[in-house]
């Protein structure tokens, strides 16, 4: 199954506008809590240098684009209408908030640089709000709200699998595969927290406490989006949030959208991610966008090489969910598919996958007569065990071919 990365947050911290850029979907945007009102599903892209330049070939890209040597890979990003305290017991969207994020593999926590929201989502005083309470309020309202979950039959699982004499984790995954929770997440959650899953009925209050947050550490991991971080002195507050602990990466979504939609309208020439963008023809700016386009380059570029949302889903997705790129050809020599159109996919599958797991994401039917697979730039025949690494071109061999 594809990944799915989802955009959390507190209301009016620019959430809607980092999905819109993201995804050039159209979003209503406006500044007061709650314009997002349900889950709103999208496509972004992560960025990664192609193997095309490398390889020394013109690629025919199908599934995703190549820009200049850079790849363009489609990924799921999903919108969630804005947290406010209390959310877990059903206030503001709160039920249908959490129920959305338990779809996500991994989440982008966007919150206010500038401190300009307060913690219901209302506008205040530049820096009267502290960005990192607002991380810790969604992290907080997000395990309580799965403490409760947990806690529903909770006595009756681990006296089950005490009884059984079997490790919680087990009985567990049943309960939790709604919420995108595995096995191998309750396991690590148990080995990170220090207890054990054999004498989960004989747990404390703060053991079960402490299980749940690890669990929700582990299954989803997050980033946090320090947005708005162009207005003057956010970058204090962006410092802060990384010596609290966190992975943050400080974006600029309004001007993110502003620059998709000047590229889309041909006025200048940028890719997300970028480190500059290039005015195609200055005469046809207005002054307006003119003034514009040197506030963005002066405020945002110069003093953080970027807008930063490409870097954030780029890390949630990399990092977080540790995934790698993989280019499947039909034809190792010529490194084409069966049309003749050169390296025209590239997947993104989770490092350690196989090559017969690979070959089952392309078509269940490849996997199931997988014989052996090619590794393109050696010509070198690889098991079905042989583990993939980034950047892999591989020809999969199969009895049941596929077209």
């Amino acid at each position: 199954m594809p990944k799915i990365v989802g955009l959390v947050g507190k209301a009016n911290v620019g959430k809607s506008t980092f999905f819109a850029a993201a995804t050039l979907k159209p979003v209503e945007i406006a500044a007061f809590p709650f314009t997002t009102t349900k889950a709103d599903r999208g496509v972004g892209y992560i960025r990664a240098p192609c193997v095309c330049r490398e390889l020394g070939v013109k690629d025919d890209p199908q599934n995703s684009a190549c820009v200049d040597g850079v790849r363009l890979i489609p990924v799921d990003l999903i919108d969630t209408p804005g947290l406010i305290p209390g959310a877990h017991m059903g206030k503001g969207l709160g039920n249908q908030f959490l129920d959305d994020v338990r779809r996500a593999d991994a989440l982008i926590v966007v919150a206010d640089a500038s401190g300009c929201t307060d913690v219901n989502g209302q506008p205040c005083d530049p820096f009267a709000n502290d960005p990192i309470s607002d991380v810790k309020m969604f992290e907080e309202e997000f395990d309580l709200w799965l403490h409760a979950l947990l806690s529903r039959d909770w006595d009756s699982i681990a006296r089950t699998a005490q009884a059984k004499k079997e490790n919680i984790d087990r009985h567990l995954e049943e309960k939790l595969t709604g919420l995108g929770i595995n096995r191998l997440h309750v396991a690590q959650a148990l080995q990170e927290a220090g207890l054990d899953g054999f004498k989960s009925a004989k747990w404390s209050r703060e053991d079960f406490a402490r299980f749940t947050t690890t669990l929700r550490k582990v299954s989803k991991p997050l980033i946090v989006a320090a947005n708005k971080a162009d207005r003057d002195g956010a970058e204090e507050n962006v410092r802060r949030i990384r010596e609290a602990g966190y992975r943050v990466v400080a974006t600029c979504a309004e001007a993110e959208l502003a620059l998709r939609r000047a590229a889309e309208a041909g006025l200048i020439a940028y890719t997300p991610g970028d480190g500059d963008f290039v005015v195609r023809s200055p005469e046809k700016l207005t002054e307006g966008q003119r003034r514009a386009l040197d506030k963005i380059r002066e405020k945002v570029f110069n003093k953080y090489g970027g807008t930063g949302l490409q870097q954030a889903i780029n890390e949630a997705f990399f990092s977080l969910l540790n995934m790698i790129t993989v280019y499947p050809v039909e034809n190792a020599e010529k490194l084409t598919n069966h049309h003749g159109q050169v390296l025209p996919d590239c997947y993104l599958v989770p490092r350690g996958t196989t090559a017969r797991q690979f070959a089952s994401v392309i078509h269940t039917d490849l996997a199931e007569g997988f014989i052996y697979a090619v590794d393109a730039r050696t010509k070198k025949r690889l098991g079905d065990t042989y583990i993939l690494v980034d950047r892999d071109v591989i020809q999969i061999v199969s009895a049941k071919g596929h077209r």
